[in-house]
This record gives C-alpha cells, structure tokens and sequence, in this order.
C-alpha cells in the first residue's frame, strides 16, 4: 500500500495504435497495473511528438494518427515497481519506460473509507421550507435565473431543491402565463421548493436577495419525516 514518503514515479509511453496480444498495448498496460495492486494510474493523450523513427506525429481535425503518444504514469514503492517492471518492458514493446525518484507528500485513500455524510443529510425534526418564484424568462449573468439558482445552492451546501414549471398563473404585473398546447410560453412561473435547515436558509437568504430582482420568496416551518440518500456508487451501478 501506498504511503507517504519516498517512492517512485513510472511513465510508459508507447504508440496509440501499439498493440499487445491483440488489444491495445495501454489499455493492456492498465489492466495488468489494476489488477496488480497498484494505487492509481493516469492515462495521457499526446497531440503531436515523434519518436524513435524521428517522423513527426499530429492530430488534426481531418485525420487522427494511430503514431499519436499515449502516455501511463504511476506511482508506487521502489518494491511494487521492482515487482511489475519485467512485464511492463515486454508489453511496452518499442515503447519508452522512465523511472524516476519522488516524494509522496498525500497518499491517495479510498473514495468509500474516507466518505463522509454531510451534517445535512442526517435532518430530522424541525426544518424549514423555502419556496422561490420567479419567472422563466428571468436572467442572472446571462443564463436563466432558475438555472442560477440551483447552482448558487449546490455551492452553498443546501440540501436540495426541485425546480417546477407553472402551467397556469399571473404574478405582481396581474398578466396571465398559461402553457398551450402548441405554443410553449417562454414567461411560465417558476416554482423553486427548498428544505434545509433555518440556519442553512437564513445565512443562503443574502444571495437570493442579491440575484431575484423580481419575484417572492417565501418560508414556512415544517416537520422532516424522512431525509434519505443512496450513495454516488449505487446510483451509477443502477444507472
């Protein structure tokens, strides 16, 4: 296992098109460095070089040569590197393997053992619910204010929110918005419904007053029955 201290950096460049066994010689090189243990490895694109045979490689637009760099670094114990070395030379081929002395100052961890639950994922009692209206049209810094909104919350930590879009309603100018079917009103009401804590609301209220120029806002108390979550990997797996 990886830890801090000295250690060694490897890079193996071959040719995109380079091949081991069939399959391309850096995705064989990747699989063999997971399924041997190591901590992590990073796959680099190259868009122009040459190599040994001195022809000079590029990308373009047109045509994307198979002579391209593609380049795979690593980082592991003088022993591990020492371990995988001899097999990484034959799958390499004609390909270039550095080796160089470095330090690791952070050691990289499990995304799974190290995950830790917002405080506000564990809500339960007494919440507040905030209810944002404006209009569909609404722009903050050129994009729809809506839009902004989420944003700005995802950045401020709250909790969650979901976005509705009014079928039917009028606001302080007392002009009706109604969705037809076939002409999509462009100036809908747009309902933005939050539930987070009141400090959480409260100190996120200064941002909302800076980027709703029109609209209501509005706050009750309300009782959180159930505030569950599933993690990242679960929603990916079932994706």
């Amino acid at each position: 296992m990886l830890t801090t201290g000295k250690a060694l950096k490897v890079a193996i460049t071959v040719n995109e098109g380079a091949r081991y066994h069939g399959a391309s010689a850096y995705s064989s090189i990747l699989d063999f460095l997971f399924y041997r243990g190591v901590s992590g490895a990073t796959v680099l694109r190259g868009i122009a070089g040459f190599g040994a045979d001195h022809h000079l490689h590029a990308a373009s637009m047109v045509e994307v040569s198979d002579k391209l760099p593609i380049r795979i670094e690593f980082v592991e114990t003088r022993e591990k590197v020492n371990e995988l070395l001899g097999k990484l030379e034959e799958m390499a081929g004609s390909g270039l393997i550095e080796v160089q002395e470095t330090t690791v100052a952070k050691a990289p961890t499990s995304s799974k053992a190290t995950r830790v639950t917002p405080e506000h994922l564990k809500m339960e009692g007494k919440g507040r619910l905030m209810r944002i209206y404006v209009g569909e049209s609404d722009r903050w810094q050129d994009k729809p204010l809506h839009e902004a909104l989420v944003q700005a919350m995802r950045a401020n930590d709250i909790a969650g929110v979901t976005v509705y879009k009014g079928v039917l309603g009028y606001g302080a100018h007392r002009r009706a918005h109604k969705e037809k079917p076939q002409h999509l009103s462009k100036d809908a009401s747009i309902m933005l419904s939050v539930v987070d804590t009141e400090e959480k609301l409260q100190a996120f209220l200064p941002v909302i007053e800076q980027m709703v120029q029109e609209g209501l806002v509005v706050l009750s108390d309300v009782d959180i029955v159930k505030y569950s979550w599933r993690p990242a990997e679960l929603e990916t797996s079932e994706g």
